[in-house]
């Protein structure tokens, strides 16, 4: 990949912020954001506006529940930088999608067949998953399976992971770009 990044860390940790931060950062040309959320009650309806606003004009807001690597291929023909928040919830919809392992790990090829294709710079936002403890039922533990092999083949294709502690960024993985 040209010049991926995944930003991982726990709720509420500022990976989001931060991935704004480097997104302004790297381009003054316009931006995407490709949203998997998919709002289901009024406080996340209002919390998804509300970054809307808070994104400004410069970005570009694309909801995505399922078809990143599509909706990447085609904000790399206008966009500076493609931002993708969050591959957590992009899991949970998978997982309401399919329950079969080999679609989800062909979505997650996909994708990641997207960015290393892509022009433009893209950054990926998710939720540690695996330092918590064991969940008690099958349906959260598979879910955490999943996030976790996602997670995982995603930090291996970028060319920089950072691990986000407290609204302070670490850097563990910067690969050198071609």
């Amino acid at each position: 990949m040209t010049d991926t990044t995944l930003i991982i860390g726990g709720a509420r940790s500022g990976k989001s912020r931060f991935a704004l931060q480097l997104a302004e950062e790297k381009t003054t040309m316009k931006k995407a954001f490709l949203a998997t959320c998919v709002p289901t009650d009024a406080e996340m309806q209002d919390r998804v506006a509300r970054h809307r606003r808070e994104r400004g004009n410069s970005w570009k807001t694309l909801e995505v529940p399922l078809d990143l690597a599509g909706a990447l291929l085609e904000a790399d023909q206008w966009a500076g930088i493609a931002l993708v928040d969050c591959l957590t919830l992009w899991a949970n919809n998978l997982l309401f999608q399919t329950r079969d392992e080999t679609e989800i790990d062909r979505y997650v090829d996909r994708l990641l067949d997207a960015a290393n294709r892509a022009a433009c710079p893209v950054i990926f936002v998710t939720n540690e998953v695996g330092t918590g403890i064991v969940p008690e039922n099958p349906l959260a533990r598979r879910f955490r399976d999943v996030t976790g092999r996602i997670n995982q083949r995603v930090a291996a294709a970028c060319t920089r992971v950072f691990w986000m502690v407290a609204g302070i960024p670490v850097r563990v993985k910067d690969s050198k770009i071609a």
